[in-house]
């Protein structure tokens, strides 16, 4: 087999093979045999018919076809690595000649990855504002404890307050007619953290057990459903139960509800731990992503059209995904924003995924850097511990799908790229700005 290769523009090669006659001949009497024992002739039985008679009923064309594509996958394989080309698509045949006797030729389009050039990405000093817990981060992550621990006890000897939880029976009225879907029998009710109406909450205050009472609210002018917007509306509400929450106090006692601790002590020390690793996590990402960005600007590279359109149609398909499962219909994020900006926006990301993929795969070639089975083995333990199963259950759901090999492996890598740059560039925290 012979290879030419010219190239072309936008990162585009053209190869031009040509397959020896006798290779080609071998191989189109293989798919006559192949293909009599597919079709039915009249007057032969299967796989017996003669190579003229099959190619009056079938077409040389079409048997052709057949030789191509068994050959083509190795002749591409055999020019690609021939060549050294870094292909980003699959070769696409624009034309051949196939004459039996003679050798076949043909010509095929395929795209390369692009060329990226760096003018420095190692021994970079660069500034990054600091993450600090805020002062009082110890006594939210304590209160949250205290808020999860908290247990609720009924009360019948006096009126409800703004910090209980109620038990009620309501029905709700827009212009005298039912609401649909507005009326609860033993709805539980924080009217501490209510999420209802505006208003309908603060009008539950002040009420005794076995109560009943209308209230009269306004539905927000942007509601769910269109056809309650703005509109007033009366709820009758019977009050069946008064809740009061009961909030532990934060000592030994709590230390010991929340798990593994004796001592408040302990359970500060413990949550210490958590907020310094909190910390340490947004820094590591907030120095990446500047040297990240320091690095793109010091790098060169040509993208070709065809690969950001490519890109930046997974984008589309991911954002329309998203629409669909917030209830939202596409073509009314389309008539909000209007089709140019989206694309635009998407278009610029894509660019920017791609250069940042781009940048990841080079420093990773430059710097010898490979995914292991170990990486795969512990990207497979964080999915076991995500989905709450063993290692065996997403490996074998893993080798299935080699998508989501590539995408744990992509993973990885980055990973692999990321913690390269942390340790071969200097990052200089600096104060936070105020906004």
């Amino acid at each position: 087999m012979n290879t030419t290769v010219e190239k072309l523009e936008n990162n585009q090669v053209k190869l031009n093979i040509e397959i020896d006659a006798e290779t080609a001949e071998k191989e189109y009497n293989k798919a006559c045999k192949r293909l009599a024992q597919r079709v039915n002739i009249p007057g032969f039985r299967k796989g017996k018919a003669p190579r003229a008679i099959l190619e009056k009923n079938i077409g040389a064309e079409s048997i052709k076809h057949d030789v191509l594509e068994y050959l083509l996958p190795s002749a591409f394989a055999q020019a690609i690595t021939e060549n050294n080309l870094n292909i980003i698509t699959e070769p696409a045949v624009e034309s051949f000649d196939f004459v039996l006797g003679q050798p076949v030729k043909v010509v095929a389009k395929v795209e390369l990855k692009p060329e990226v050039k760096f003018e420095q990405y190692k021994d970079l000093e660069v500034e990054v504002e600091e993450f600090k817990n805020a002062d009082d981060a110890m006594q939210k992550e304590l209160d949250e404890l205290v808020e999860k621990f908290t247990s609720l006890q009924t009360v019948a000897d006096r009126e409800s307050t703004a910090k209980d939880v109620v038990m009620m029976d309501f029905d709700g009225f827009v212009d005298g007619e039912p609401i649909s879907g507005g009326s609860a029998k033993n709805y539980m009710l924080d009217l501490e953290h209510s999420n209802f109406i505006p208003g309908f909450a603060e009008q539950l205050v002040g009420h005794k057990t076995g109560e009943e009472f209308t209230i009269d609210v306004t539905f927000p002018e942007q509601y769910h459903d269109e056809k309650l917007n703005g509109k007033p509306a009366q709820f009758k509400i019977k009050l069946n139960e008064i809740k009061e929450k009961v909030k532990p106090e934060i000592n030994d006692d709590l230390a010991k509800k929340v798990g593994k601790f004796q001592t408040l002590d302990e359970l500060k020390e413990d949550i210490k731990k958590y907020l310094d690793n909190t910390a340490k996590i947004e820094n590591d990402k907030r120095s990446a992503n500047k040297l990240f960005d320091t690095i793109l600007s010091k790098m060169s590279v040509d993208v070709q059209d065809t690969m950001i359109e490519r890109e930046k149609q997974v984008l589309v398909a991911d954002f329309k995904q998203k629409v669909a499962q917030s209830g939202a219909k596409w073509e009314d994020i389309i008539e909000k924003d209007g089709a140019e900006k989206i694309d635009t926006e998407l278009r610029a990301e894509a660019l920017n995924r791609i250069k940042n993929s781009l940048m990841m795969s080079e420093i990773a070639k430059l710097e010898n850097i490979q995914v292991t089975a170990e990486d795969l083995d512990e990207k497979i333990a964080e999915m076991a511990t995500l989905y709450q199963t063993s290692k065996d259950i997403i490996f074998n759901e893993v080798r299935k799908n080699t998508a989501l090999i590539q995408s744990l492996s992509q993973q990885a890598l980055s990973q692999k790229v990321t913690k390269f740059l942390l340790e071969n560039n200097k990052v200089k925290f600096v104060a936070e700005a105020k906004k």
